[in-house]
């Protein structure tokens, strides 16, 4: 059974957003609903991701998704208080490092998605709003749909996500319970080096590349 994590970060990944061609700001909804199905396209089609090409899986994920996320706000969001307590170059590095592990892991996890079907529900928002919340359910036949929502927030480079929920469950929120109890046992400094461990662990090649 995957894991809450696991199903997050594909979550995340099919939220991903290509590249704005116009300067026109697209609604949010239309925006996550355009790039989940070119998303979901290029996984099921893509001859080399279905040989299980991860780098051509990574490549997707940079392209598509990184973006069109606020990974400083979510780096924020997921350590609280302790936010506040990191130096700037310690915020830099921990938006690096968190920015790495969600890449690295959602790799591994977004062919889950690729067979699925999705409904996506009208936004309900004012014009004036900058901070909404996008709802998509994913269709499973014999199952209950599962519940993708989205949190948003408009900037000046237009509409980016900054939180997913699966099944009510927030990615900031799961990781701020873990960065906390790291924080509190080992530091600030003590929660960049464990994520650049797991960030060299999902990456095999790392090592090799810097001997």
């Amino acid at each position: 059974m995957r894991s809450c994590v696991e199903r997050l970060l594909a979550a995340l990944a099919l939220a991903g957003l290509a590249s704005a061609g116009s300067a026109q700001v697209t609604a949010p909804d239309v925006l996550v609903r355009t790039v989940t199905l070119e998303v979901v396209g290029i996984l099921s089609t893509d001859k080399e991701i279905q040989a299980g090409g991860r780098r051509k899986v990574i490549e997707l994920i940079e392209a598509k998704v990184l973006p069109h996320f606020n990974f400083a706000t979510m780096t924020a969001l997921a350590m609280g208080q302790n936010w506040n307590r990191a130096t700037a170059e310690q915020k830099k590095k921990l938006t690096e490092e968190f920015r790495l592990l969600l890449v690295r892991t959602y790799a591994s996890a977004i062919m889950a998605y690729r067979d699925q079907k999705f409904e996506f529900r009208p936004l309900r928002a004012k014009a004036t709003d900058t901070d909404v919340t996008v709802h998509v359910r994913v269709l499973q036949t014999g199952a209950q749909s599962i519940a993708i929502d989205y949190g948003m927030e408009k900037t000046a480079s237009g509409w980016k996500a900054y939180d997913v929920m699966v099944g009510g469950v927030s990615l900031v929120a799961n990781y701020r319970t873990e960065f906390n109890n790291v924080v509190r046992e080992k530091g600030v400094d003590g929660l960049i080096k464990d994520l650049h461990a797991k960030n060299r662990a999902l990456d095999p090649g790392a090592a090799e590349r810097t001997k």
